[in-house]
């Protein structure tokens, strides 16, 4: 346990460390004058003109030497100080919580959705290999891996708030708008994982300890409650964990489309009007974010699996 804390912790400087000198590189090579886009963020675009930036420019220090910013955000990370907004004023640590709450309600029903999705059906799957619900569920599994997010949500929202008019498009504040974006996510979770779990299955059935548990007496329920759910638990867990990038990554699109306050939709934001402090903040948050969720699905597993807290599955 300590040692995958220990990799884990320092995987967490680097990741911190590379997200943000990266998000600072990319965001000094966008298009566009920097101090425009906060004036006009700030003002409206009318009331943003050349005087305007000028005055942002020499406010904020646009106009030094990249070195000299980079060295300036570097000290105030060190010291735990993201910033503060360039367009709102306000500190980056007080946006980001304000909008994090949000985004991970939202990833969390998405991850429930998703564990209740794939794992099931794989499992349904496994029960008859190469049967007619498993030769289905490797179409689905197909079809789903290879749409992507917004696609997807765009195909729930015609489906079930413009034609059925079940659901809201968008918007936030009642349990209906968690519905159509955590669906969205989920079913791109879900996409692998139904396969994961089924082949786990379907290993775990042919094993010896499994079959010998049948010979034993123990009903279908009892086998698979007592040997198989531990065994296939790990890889799924392990698979997640992994996915859990594609579940960051699809919510600044899902928020986008959705219209959710969290840190994917204030991201997009940030980008349009050149917050530096805010994007690298947001950036960072979501980076280290992954690391920690990573952390706690090896110690979970590790929990699971007495061979991984011996040491011999590394």
């Amino acid at each position: 346990m300590l040692e995958i804390l220990i990799r884990r912790a320092f995987q967490l400087l680097l990741v911190i460390w590379s997200v943000g000198t990266l998000t600072f590189v990319i965001t000094r090579q966008l298009s566009g004058d920097m101090a425009y886009r906060i004036a006009a963020s700030r003002y409206g675009y009318d009331m943003a003109d050349s005087a305007a930036a000028e005055a942002v420019r020499a406010e904020l220090g646009l106009d030094q030497p990249w070195w000299h910013s980079y060295s300036n955000w570097l000290w105030d990370l060190v010291q735990f100080n993201l910033g503060k907004s360039l367009v709102t004023g306000e500190t980056v640590w007080h946006e980001i919580h304000h909008q994090l709450g949000h985004t991970f309600n939202l990833a969390l029903v998405a991850l429930l959705l998703a564990l209740l999705i794939g794992p099931l059906l794989g499992i349904l799957a496994a029960c008859k290999p190469n049967g007619v619900f498993d030769r289905l569920s490797l179409a689905l599994s197909s079809l789903l891996r290879s749409v992507p997010a917004f696609i997807i949500a765009i195909g729930l929202i015609t489906l079930f708030a413009v034609q059925l008019r079940w659901l809201p498009a968008g918007g936030y504040g009642r349990w209906e708008h968690f519905i159509l974006p955590a669906l969205t996510l989920a079913l791109g979770l879900s996409a692998v994982s139904m396969r994961v779990t089924r082949q786990a299955m379907v290993q775990v059935m042919q094993s010896d300890y499994y079959q010998f548990a049948r010979f034993k007496g123990l009903n279908r329920w009892q086998v698979f409650y007592r040997h198989g759910l531990r065994n296939i638990a790990v890889p799924v867990i392990a698979y997640h964990a992994v996915q859990l990038v594609y579940l960051i990554e699809g919510v600044v699109i899902v928020e986008t489309l959705f219209s959710w306050p969290g840190s994917g939709h204030a991201l997009v934001h940030a980008i349009i009007a050149r917050d530096v402090p805010m994007i690298q903040g947001t950036a960072l948050v979501m980076g280290g974010l992954f690391v920690v969720l990573n952390i706690v699905a090896d110690l979970l597993n590790a929990w699971i699996d007495p061979r991984i807290r011996q040491g011999e599955l590394k």
